[in-house]
């Protein structure tokens, strides 16, 4: 198989077995060690008897056992993507690598564009991930720790420094990693609470992306050079902006867990974290600017800097430039640190606002651009770039607030506590839900314009109205004491028309988070839609087209656009991509979204507003994951403007950003792909949107007549784990919204989650194959434009790569004997059936597109499943027994059936390793 592969496969090949093979054997030999020697002698990819571990007698150890296999898989193909990327530019020059800042900056001036063109754009680029929890986030924090140290291990072995013995050390490490991670629970017992998923998400916060900015920043400066652009351009105009958000804390949709309290220490707990990487950042910086008064004379701005900062600190500035004389540059930066708003006097840290503190973020980075510009003065202008740089973008990208805290909250959950406003307000008892829309607009119109609250000191007018109540009031207090640096966007789930966005702004007034001027309600916090069902996202544009038209929404634009100095208006629109995918299937979804994006884009251009899309994307393709510079490429032209939020959830964010070297790669993905598909400023030539919308149409068509088919429930119950899953500790979001047991109830991921565990990959394709066929058979001059479109058109491209991995990734015998577990014949029979006949409709009719079989087209992919199908196969037999057993004993309860539950999770967690991926 080697002999007939390129040769960067065959490259990637060789690595992959080599390096797996070194720790596959590392792990047999702890597990001997241990007196394991039977679960040692059936590991995957070692030992001669694996063939049999399907019937092992110990399937939680062996589980457990094979988890730790696929996550040493999973580092090594990780490591050697890494070296493939660096290979890969030495041999063929740094534009190489696709979707980098090298290649791109390359093409935008093979399109024309000059390098001061280029670099006047780049301070006006934004990229924001915003991690998110996961209801079914597999890893412990702890766990995740232990992989983080393996895999610095294994890159540490590849240095070719090392001697023998030191290399035997190493060896030595690997192994002490292994046995700890052996020892160590893998799974959660008991739910995960929103503090400790708040603290792994600091983690990469504080400890990866501080680095991994410095280094992004330098592979850009590396690429323009290469461009063969001037430097200095970009220290005249500065650097594309990264921004963090985060939803953990805030995120209280289906969440019962999210309260105020939970709001508010999110919120200090993020502020506290953010000042300590400031402080050591400031520390390690005076320590770097030694340079004495005697060879580098001091500007007069930075002496008058140290005389007036030390005189408002009192004694203990005196004593910080006392402590360092003669060296004003350190004088300066200790005395900022002392301006910070935190405490450290007593042993801990805790956060303070002393009259001297700093206010905010913005007066700190001018202090250090103060120092900045007084060393370049002095002629040290490397140390000003190199060391001074670097922190002040820090300050910029973490300001005082670490990441900014979204709040979002569902439609319905708001509508509710309506109602038990009113009813608190001595006003008869209301069904706000029932209202037709003009009703509730006019009463919203009536109380928006009255200056006045519903509730009176003391009032308790229900559990939803006292929920908004309490998360608003956090809200409004924070902004007072801290000003609204920390605060993102109020997110409403499932918006269905505009009321749903304006009680936000009664909300808000209720405690006095919106405010009023001379023409009426101002709210400084950005209103969000969240568009995410089919329907909804078809309305969204008469929904955004009406809330930029009110009043409320122009006043509050304005007031935003001045306080952040914003050349237009910007109105952020979240648009999901889960349940669109749940309601219709992967191409309804995608088209759908394609579709909303350029008209909603188009409202905001009649409005004189720019539209900033927040983009809901999970970590499977059925729910908007894929290849990122793909995903850039094939957004509408006009829909990304130079500004990307997204989020990053669950397991996602450990795989892409657990190292430093991955954390980088994708970090570059996503700010290059922003600056060159926005600078590109291509235009769009693609099918006809008749054809797509007839597609869009049938595939959503076979997809709903598969849910709507009788017994479709009982089959999708018992062939998935989804039972299981739900009943996990997975995370710490309930996977129902309400707790209804209906398939619209049920949260998205862990509709994925089920289909992706029993490798039917149901949503990343069902629907696509009938929708081909019919155009190929009704019109087959349409069916050869889309087979001539299929890899040069980015959309069309995109989602039909993405069925592909799915259908490569679906396994239609597992599917069969997962099936095998659904009790009724007859729907076993009637489901399965349908299934297999889409499945092999779309994987022919895929094939009639690429001219080929689909693993001749993706080697690669075809390769790693290849490797991972002995392990997976040996723990999809073992689940589907552990669900039987479960199953049969769980009506009982009791320690049995806890027993066989933790057996299936253990499978649970165990595949999601090997197949890198959940919900």
């Amino acid at each position: 198989m080697l002999a007939a592969f390129p040769d960067d496969l065959r490259f990637t090949d060789e690595k992959i077995q080599t390096d797996l093979r070194f720790l596959m054997t590392c792990f047999q030999e702890v597990l001997t060690e241990a007196g394991e020697t039977e679960i040692a002698a059936r590991l995957p990819w070692v030992g001669p008897e694996r063939a049999a571990a399907a019937e092992y007698a110990y399937p939680e150890r062996l589980a457990q056992a094979y988890t730790i296999s696929f996550t040493l898989l999973n580092m090594v193909e990780e490591n050697t993507a890494a070296h493939q990327r660096r290979r890969a530019e030495t041999q063929q020059g740094p534009a190489a690598e696709s979707g980098l800042f090298a290649q791109h900056l390359l093409r935008l001036r093979e399109r024309g564009m000059t390098a001061e063109e280029i670099a006047e754009a780049l301070p006006r680029l934004r990229v924001e991930p915003v991690f998110t929890a996961h209801p079914t986030e597999a890893k412990r924090a702890t766990v995740l720790g232990h992989h983080r140290q393996l895999y610095l291990l294994l890159v540490q072995r590849e240095n070719a420094r090392f001697t023998p013995l030191e290399q035997a050390a190493i060896r030595e490490q690997i192994k002490t990693e292994l046995d700890r991670l052996w020892r160590t629970g893998e799974i959660y017992l008991e739910k995960p609470d929103v503090a400790s998923e708040l603290r792994n998400v600091i983690h990469y916060l504080r400890n990866v992306f501080p680095e991994v900015l410095g280094l992004l920043d330098g592979r850009l400066r590396q690429a323009w050079q290469l461009a063969g652009f001037d430097p200095a351009l970009l220290q005249r105009h500065g650097l594309p902006n990264i921004r963090f958000g985060d939803w953990v804390g805030g995120d209280r949709d289906g969440h019962p867990l999210v309260t105020e309290e939970t709001t508010r220490r999110t919120l200090e707990e993020l502020r506290l974290q953010a000042l300590l990487l400031l402080r050591e950042q400031l520390t390690t910086l005076a320590a770097k600017l030694s340079l004495s008064e005697r060879l580098h004379a001091p500007s007069p701005a930075l002496r008058g800097f140290v005389a007036e900062t030390a005189a408002l600190l009192g004694a203990r500035g005196a004593e910080a430039v006392r402590r360092n004389p003669e060296e004003p540059w350190r004088q300066a930066v200790s005395l900022m640190v002392m301006r910070l708003p935190l405490d450290v006097s007593r042993g801990g840290a805790q956060l303070c606002l002393e009259p001297e503190s700093y206010r905010s973020s913005v007066y700190l980075a001018q202090d250090l651009a103060l120092i900045r510009d007084s060393l370049i003065e002095a002629g040290a202008a490397r140390l000003a770039h190199a060391d001074v740089a670097h922190v002040l973008r820090l300050v910029q990208t973490f300001g005082f607030h670490l990441a900014a805290l979204d709040i979002r909250q569902n439609s319905r959950f708001h509508d509710i506590a309506v109602e038990q406003f009113l009813k608190a307000a001595d006003r008869s008892p209301s069904d706000f839900r029932a209202w037709p829309e003009p009703e509730r607009l006019a009463f919203l119109n009536r109380e928006l314009g009255r200056r006045r609250p519903f509730l009176l000191p003391g009032a308790r007018p229900g559990h939803e109205a006292e929920a908004v109540y309490g998360c608003y009031a956090t809200l409004a207090a924070h902004e007072h004491q801290y000003g609204p640096g920390g605060l993102g966007a109020l997110i409403v789930s499932m918006t269905r028309n505009v009321s749903d966005l304006l009680v936000v702004y009664l909300f808000a007034r209720e405690v006095g988070l919106a405010f009023y001027d001379d023409e009426g309600l101002v709210c400084p916090l950005q209103v969000t839609p969240l568009f995410e069902t089919i329907e909804d996202l078809q309305r969204s544009p008469e929904i955004l087209d009406a809330f930029l038209a009110h009043p409320a929404t122009q006043r509050s634009l304005a007031y935003r656009r001045e306080r952040l100095g914003q050349a237009l208006p910007v109105q952020q629109v979240m648009i999901g991509y889960s349940d669109s995918n749940k309601d219709g299937g992967i191409l309804a979804s995608q088209w759908s979204l394609y579709q909303a994006q350029v008209r909603l884009a188009a409202v905001g251009e009649r409005h004189g507003v720019r539209i900033r899309f927040f983009h809901g994307r999970g970590g499977t393709i059925s729910r908007g994951a894929g290849p990122t510079h793909r995903f850039l490429s094939a957004l509408p032209p006009g829909a990304l403007d130079g500004d990307l939020r997204m989020t990053e959830q669950g397991e996602t964010i450990a795989q892409k950003y657990a190292n430093r070297i991955p954390a980088l790669y994708h970090l570059e993905l996503l700010t290059a792909g922003v600056m060159g598909e926005t600078l590109a400023r291509r235009e769009e030539h693609g099918l006809p949107e008749a054809t797509m919308d007839a597609l869009a149409a049938e595939s959503r068509r076979a997809y709903e007549r598969l849910l709507r088919t009788d017994g479709f429930m009982t089959f999708y119950s018992q062939a998935t784990p989804i039972d299981a899953i739900e009943a996990s500790r997975h995370g710490s979001r309930p996977a129902r919204r309400t707790g209804e047991r209906t398939l619209a109830d049920l949260r998205a991921i862990p509709w994925v989650f089920s289909w992706v565990q029993s490798r039917y990959y149901l949503s990343g394709w069902y629907g696509v194959g009938t929708a081909l066929e019919g155009l190929r058979r009704g019109d087959p001059e349409g069916f050869a434009r889309l087979k001539a479109r299929a890899s040069d058109w980015p959309p069309l491209r995109y989602v039909l790569t993405n069925v592909s991995t799915s259908m490569l990734t679906a396994d239609p015998e597992l599917m069969r004997r997962y099936a095998g577990l659904v009790e009724d014949e007859a729907v076993r029979a009637r489901i399965l059936g349908m299934i297999l006949e889409e499945f092999a409709r779309t994987r022919a009719i895929l094939e009639q597109i690429y001219d080929g079989p689909l693993e001749a087209r993706r080697p690669r992919l075809a390769r790693l499943l290849e490797l991972r199908h002995e392990g997976l196969y040996v723990l999809h037999t073992r689940q589907i027994s552990a669900l039987r057993r479960w199953r049969a004993v769980r009506e009982g309860g009791g320690p049995e059936a806890e027993e066989r539950l933790l057996e299936a999770l253990l499978t649970v967690n165990a595949v999601a390793g090997g197949l890198r991926t959940t919900g």
